[in-house]
């Protein structure tokens, strides 16, 4: 799987409030929750982006309450993949259980200056920033979260697996 956007790059300690304000935990559709993503920090932010981008973070993100709607506002809003130092690990399989991909690479993340446009590779592991034209090495993500992910989340990857699909 190839991915490439334009990466929106945020700070250190990114919590589920700010990803997802508390006011719209009642909402179940996708695409509502994703039309406030980020509003906590930036109330435009699903205005500015398109399909395809990609959100950087720094140290810790996704901190703060294990609320699984904050990786489905940012799926709902377009974004296949979040690029980070690290997450907080209650969002980290959150995220992956609903089908939101992540990428830890601190070199990446350190260097990356807003809205640049990023390729990567995920079975590779390869994040190219094309603006600068430097290449990276992400974490790797074990094969069987990669088809978890593929598969849309943990629940459409259970029912795949027992043929319930």
């Amino acid at each position: 799987m190839i991915l490439k956007g334009k990466g929106f790059k945020f700070g250190d300690n990114i919590n589920t409030d700010s990803i997802l304000p508390a006011k719209y935990l009642s909402i179940t559709d996708e695409k509502i929750l994703g039309s406030h993503c980020m509003e906590g920090i930036d109330p435009a932010f699903s205005r500015k982006i398109t399909q395809g981008d990609i959100i950087i973070g720094g140290s810790n993100f996704g901190c703060g309450s294990s609320r699984e709607q904050a990786p489905l506002a940012i799926k709902g809003c377009g974004i296949p993949c979040v690029i980070a130092k690290s997450f907080a690990r209650i969002f980290y399989r959150n995220a992956f259980n609903t089908g939101l991909l992540l990428l830890e690479c601190p070199d990446f993340v350190e260097d990356f200056q807003d809205c640049d446009i990023i390729e990567g590779n995920i079975k590779t592991g390869i994040l190219k920033n094309l603006s600068s034209g430097k290449d990276y090495m992400a974490n790797p993500i074990p094969p069987f979260i990669q088809e978890i992910t593929n598969d849309g989340g943990l629940i459409p990857h259970i029912m795949k697996k027992r043929n319930l699909a």
